[in-house]
């Protein structure tokens, strides 16, 4: 048994957010309705065809998922999914600013129609402000909350390569309803709350913000290096490869040029001697760093840095991350069914043992509306029943 098995969560969701929100619900055994749009469905089906012909960002999203198709504009389809939030524990919706209070789905109306229904509304902007009904994609949020200005080389900004706002809304918005879940088992009720791309992102930037608002200065882009930590990033070596690697404290200093440079003397020089002298004096650190490696094959450096316990890393591209032998030792690869076939999936993040996630398939556009419909008809026809029995034993 999962820890969420007996949960329902109906989500009027697309796009990128609310989808991995309710994923990782779905991955720990709610049972995930999800409501798209008749003929199109969610439009993230339509980003890409190559998984086999389905788009990679539905396929990462959408496991365990069920899905039925409705125009929530119409009266018919709207009394379907009023049905569905009746026997739900937990509603998700992000849809355009403004639009579920439009459909009917205020969630303070709605918590007070189900007082144990939890309601999630995830948007770009918050409510209320300026940029209330400002319409939010990721890249658009990466610039607003500043993440942009401090990604890419000195010269110029770049978009980070995954969806970090989405993600980092979808992430708060699972966590809140976990609490949200919680509580309700403590005091019998739901509740409602929303979350922002712009202030969950704004929580991943917390470093800069603090760095900027009290430094004076916002720390300056440097690529793959750390603008407050040196050394730290890509070191060329002799055969050309190119050696990442990072020293956090100062016994690591000593050990780095002890046992990788064998240069012991460089720790104590006053350029060098304490991390922000080093940032201070990067240019110069590099050139010395780079004067020994030049002598060195990267295969060599890695494993002096190793010996030295000096963390480190090979820069692999996406297509070796899926081959990574961490990954295959641990056994992380699993077979979820789709409308294409079988296809790998990595598991959840989280381990716990003697648990295995659920990883069941990926619905296609309306392919469970049968299913659920016969199931609302049959729950509200034994739901009409029991009432008739107690009305019959309360006559007699």
């Amino acid at each position: 048994m999962l820890p969420l098995d007996g949960i329902t969560v109906v989500a009027l969701e697309q796009a990128v957010a609310a989808p991995f929100a309710t994923r990782q619900l779905a991955d720990l055994g709610a049972r995930v309705i999800k409501v798209e749009r008749p003929g199109t469905g969610d439009f993230a089906r339509g980003y890409d065809e190559t998984v086999r012909g389905m788009s990679s960002h539905f396929v990462w999203l959408n496991r365990n998922k069920e899905s039925i198709a409705l125009d929530v504009k119409r009266a018919a389809d709207a009394a379907v999914l009023r049905r569905l939030l009746a026997r739900a524990d937990v509603f998700v919706q992000n849809l355009a600013p403004g639009a579920a209070e439009r459909l009917g789905l205020d969630a303070e109306e709605l918590v007070a129609a189900h007082p144990r229904l939890v309601v999630c509304g995830i948007s770009g902007y918050g409510t209320g402000g300026p940029y209330a009904h400002a319409k939010a994609y990721d890249l658009l949020v990466q610039c607003e909350a500043g993440a942009m200005s401090l990604t890419g080389t000195p010269r110029e900004p770049a978009r980070i390569g995954i969806p970090v706002a989405d993600i980092a809304a979808g992430m708060y918005a699972y966590t809140g309803i976990l609490t949200a879940l919680y509580e309700r088992e403590r005091t019998g009720r739901g509740g409602a709350f929303e979350v922002s791309m712009l202030e969950a992102l704004g929580e991943w930037m917390g470093y800069p913000a603090y760095f900027t608002r009290y430094g004076g200065t916002t720390p300056p882009r440097s690529g793959a290096e750390h603008a407050a930590i040196a050394p730290y990033g890509p070191y060329r070596a002799a055969d050309g490869g190119r050696v990442f690697l990072g020293v956090q404290n100062e016994r690591e200093w000593a050990a780095f040029c002890a046992q990788v440079l064998q240069l012991p003397k460089l720790a104590a020089d006053p350029r060098f001697d304490r991390n922000s002298a080093r940032v201070a004096h990067r240019e110069e650190l590099r050139q010395r760093i780079e004067e020994r490696f030049a002598r060195l094959p990267a295969e060599e450096i890695e494993r002096r840095l190793a010996g030295a316990r000096i963390a480190h890393a090979r820069l692999r591209d996406v297509a070796e991350f899926t081959a990574h032998p961490q990954l295959a030792a641990r056994d992380r690869w699993r077979t979820v069914d789709s409308p294409v076939g079988p296809l790998d999936a990595l598991l959840p993040p989280v381990t716990v043992a003697g648990r295995e996630p659920r990883m069941d398939r990926i619905p296609a556009l309306d392919e469970d509306r049968e299913h659920i419909l016969a199931e609302l008809d049959a729950t509200e026809r034994k739901t009409e029943l029991d009432a008739t029995e107690r009305q019959t034993d309360g006559n007699r």
